[in-house]
């Protein structure tokens, strides 16, 4: 399969226009800034690529150095930049609420946390109409976890091996990647189950998944049928059956795995999962840290996809275009249980905060994101696809609107990942011609696409060509 490559990687793809301008750089040196970092900031807080970027400004889909380089921006400060970088209209929503009120805290009312509960839940489907507003993904699951536990008077929770349910003590028990583990007490209650992954799991066809896009492997299934979610499905309740006891809290899953790759389960798996788990006392929780707000295309909500109403449902990232806010939605019912006893949050439901909500709401809406999500991401999954059948270290191409993984392989048949230092001068070339792009996956093998979802599909052909020319690159030093 494999192409010998002979002529050397032409000049650089030419990225599109711009006419914003980004303000100049005045604060201090590049040197100066990596000196302070080294001392000042946690060394926890990992940076990407072997030179770090110092950023400047933000405008929609581009970010601009120190130097004023420009870049397009396909990772969305981890998938969390939803409507663009500086948004104009969220951005005056905020200066006008910053001149108005910041802080309260809910002992008192102000207008805006109830226009935005009302507005908020108007897209929930029944009976998903209460909602607690936090400040980050991890402290909404952590939320979810307590009221699931609350509600049902049961204790143990279920997730997916390969999952991330957010970095707390709590929600690192659901959390199941190796590299946020820390050797320290954590999980107590919480059980994993097989991931229904169609391409790296045991199980996989060419039918399974909700995408434009299928996996190269081949299957004899008749319409209608999915060997493969009936082999997870036998192992999920393997885990029901031998992992927990006869009556669980709940079970918790992304609708698109998203630290892990954008990795998607068989289209039925989540429906058939979730009556096991309501069989079983057991509350379903959505996380849709990632794949809320419009961004799988198709639908507002990723649950969606897959044919579900869940009991809770986690929302953050993109629920604030940047600004750190979360919220947990739920039944009045499995809310009312923590009302029991006193729960409170300083900073969650804030006046900005809620206005800031409201404008990105207001934003996916008046700019048509989430149609542009559909067109936009089912454009560029097709256009990584025709690189997929072209490069054998192209395993996978997957996802669904603009939550996409490209998923990097020494080879299909093998499917063994890419080795990282590989993986890395493929990434760094991209950087260097102007593309930013997320990682993932167990082994850091897949490529993360979850960019602004105002990207055009001119954006998509320089990002797509930007990432021709490194896999080219790769080809001829490999050769």
């Amino acid at each position: 399969r494999q192409q010998k490559w002979k002529s050397s990687v032409s000049t650089r793809a030419k990225m599109p226009p711009c006419d914003f301008v980004p303000e100049k750089y005045e604060s201090y040196p590049y040197e100066r800034m990596q000196k302070i970092r080294e001392q000042n900031i946690s060394p926890s807080l990992r940076m990407y690529y072997k030179k770090p970027l110092l950023l400047h400004q933000g405008h929609m889909q581009w970010l601009f150095d120190y130097e004023g380089q420009r870049y397009l921006d396909l990772f969305a400060g981890i998938v969390t930049v939803s409507v663009g970088h500086c948004h104009p209209k969220v951005t005056i929503a905020t200066q006008k609420q910053l001149a108005r009120l910041w802080h309260t805290t809910n002992i008192y009312m102000h207008p805006s946390i109830q226009e935005y509960a009302e507005k908020l839940t108007s897209l929930l489907p029944d009976p998903l109409k209460v909602v607690y507003l936090t400040n980050s993904g991890s402290e909404a699951n952590d939320l979810a976890m307590f009221m699931a536990r609350l509600y049902t008077r049961n204790f143990d929770i279920i997730s997916f091996r390969g999952a991330y349910h957010g970095g707390s003590p709590y929600t690192l028990g659901l959390t199941s990647i190796g590299l946020y583990k820390h050797g320290l007490a954590n999980g107590f209650g919480c059980s994993t189950t097989m991931l229904p992954d169609v391409f790296r799991g045991p199980w996989g066809g060419s039918h399974c998944r909700d995408s434009p896009v299928q996996t190269v492997r081949k299957c004899s299934c008749s319409e209608g049928e999915c060997h493969a979610n009936d082999q997870y499905i036998e192992q999920f309740k393997d885990t029901l059956n031998t992992s927990v006891p006869k009556t669980i809290a709940g079970f918790i899953a992304e609708p698109i795995q998203g630290v892990n790759g954008a990795v998607q389960y068989p289209r039925s798996f989540l429906k058939e999962a979730y009556q096991l788990v309501r069989e079983r006392g057991g509350v379903c929780i959505s996380d849709e840290v990632q794949t809320g707000f419009g961004r799988t295309g198709s639908h507002f909500w990723g649950f969606q996809t897959h044919d579900v109403v869940p009991d809770i449902v986690t929302l953050a990232k993109g629920i604030g275009n940047g600004f750190p806010m979360a919220a947990v939605v739920t039944t009045k019912e499995i809310a009312s249980s923590l009302a029991q006893n006193l729960h409170f949050n300083t900073f969650g439901g804030s006046p900005l905060a809620c206005v800031v909500g409201a404008a990105v709401l207001d934003a996916i809406e008046e700019d048509g994101l989430q149609k542009n999500s559909e067109d936009v991401g089912t454009y560029m999954l097709l256009e990584l696809a025709k690189l997929r059948d072209k490069f054998e270290i192209i395993g996978d191409v997957r996802g669904k609107g603009l939550m996409i993984g490209v998923e990097m392989v020494t080879d299909k048949d093998s499917r063994h990942p890419l080795p990282t230092e590989e993986i890395n001068r493929i990434w760094e070339d991209c950087k260097d011609m102007g593309v930013l792009i997320g990682r993932g996956g167990l082994y850091s093998q897949t490529f993360r696409i979850k960019p602004p979802m105002c990207i055009t599909k001119k954006d998509v052909d320089f990002a797509v060509e930007v990432l021709h020319s490194a896999l080219q690159r790769h080809m001829e030093r490999a050769a």
